[in-house]
């Protein structure tokens, strides 16, 4: 069965099936923000979302991180090393691309096993 999660018109934050879930891009909700708070907001969005679905990080199967500034990759590193449970990192992926809005500074998604 298809579940989704925190459903808009355009899209769902997290849909599950199969025994996993997906979530969608996240962002920070305080565009202004640094790089560091934008990731522990992000990351924060993705831990809510999990729950919801009913699993956890220590279940992530794969992370992937866009950056519009590739310079902000050690800065995101050092939230993102603190968050991730280190018993079960997920795969992962970062690249630099331009986001939809030129003050956001990270922008995540997840896939998960329930």
């Amino acid at each position: 069965m298809i579940q989704r999660y925190q459903k808009g018109s355009r899209m769902s934050q997290a849909v599950s099936y199969g025994g996993l879930v997906y979530i969608a891009g996240q962002v920070a909700e305080n565009r202004k923000a640094d790089i560091e708070e934008q990731t522990r907001d992000v990351l924060g969005k993705i831990d809510a979302l999990l729950k919801e679905a009913g699993t956890d990080r220590s279940r992530l199967l794969a992370v992937n991180v866009f950056l519009p500034a590739i310079t902000d990759f050690e800065a995101m590193n050092g939230v993102y090393d603190s968050w991730i449970d280190i018993e079960n990192p997920p795969a992962r992926a970062c690249t630099e691309a331009r986001l939809a809005d030129p003050d956001l500074r990270v922008e995540m998604t997840a896939v998960a096993a329930l």
